[in-house]
């Protein structure tokens, strides 16, 4: 509870100088308290990507939009078990794609909850750590001030190997694969590699479902009004994504 306070309250001090802000959580579990505190505004929307159904806290269908001036600005992606990077990104690009096309926030925050990579003890989903982080990528491409938060993760060493690579990511560094001997070093055997493969559990998130959702959250984007287009000014760029990632982009990319 404590951290849901937080994350809305600094929302609701970011939203004091930028008139929209863009939350987007890619936490497995639902983002139901930072949801629930702006899901009567038209000044904050939520996207909520999240494992929906037998899963604490047990929230998050996609017919939860917002009410009143919110409404259509609570955008919820209800998941099943063993979603992989391919199946992820075909909703993630698309949804937020719309989402800044229609919305224009001025800023946007991306919490990054690893416990939906692959082997998280306590998560259900199959991402990769680059899947993970393409998300990351992604919303660094829009040249609009990014807050990177953490979030959950239950296996402490795919944990901080994921947060390590974002960090990479956000500043525009490709790390190696291969780690520097550190005190923590034994933690991460018997490979001592940044990343971990994907298992082989079945991805429950059928092609239909998923075009399913994706269609009905592209309908309600939709249904706004588009923004004007101020939002998207030129600002002088902290750092350069490497043409590793394909084509170049600028980017501003605050961490913690």
């Amino acid at each position: 509870m404590f951290l849901k306070e937080n994350l809305a309250q600094a929302k609701i001090s970011l939203r004091g100088r930028i008139h929209r802000v863009l939350y987007v959580d890619i936490d497995i579990h639902h983002g139901d308290g930072v949801e629930e505190a702006f899901y009567t505004t038209d000044r904050v929307m939520t996207v909520s990507f999240h494992k929906f159904g037998d899963y604490f806290p047990g929230t998050g269908d996609v017919r939860d939009i917002g009410c009143g001036k919110g409404k259509y600005y609570s955008l919820n992606v209800p998941l099943d078990d063993g979603i992989d990077d391919e199946s992820y990104q075909s909703l993630f690009k698309p949804i937020i794609g719309k989402v800044m096309e229609v919305f224009r926030p001025g800023a946007v925050v991306l919490q990054c909850g690893a416990d939906s990579l692959s082997g998280d003890r306590l998560g259900c989903f199959n991402l990769s750590i680059k899947g993970h982080a393409e998300c990351v990528k992604y919303m660094r491409s829009f040249n609009v001030p990014l807050l990177l938060l953490g979030g959950g993760g239950y296996t402490i060493r795919n944990v901080a190997r994921c947060w390590c690579y974002e960090t990479g990511v956000a500043l525009g560094i490709e790390l190696d694969d291969k780690m520097p001997p550190n005190e923590y070093y034994e933690y991460f055997g018997p490979d001592y590699t940044l990343h971990v493969a994907p298992s082989n559990m079945e991805n429950k998130n059928t092609n239909q479902v998923l075009d399913e959702i994706r269609s009905k959250l592209i309908e309600n984007l939709s249904k706004l009004r588009h923004a004007p287009s101020v939002q998207f000014q030129e600002r002088v760029p902290d750092t350069e994504i490497p043409e590793v990632y394909g084509m170049p982009h600028k980017a501003n990319t605050i961490t913690p």
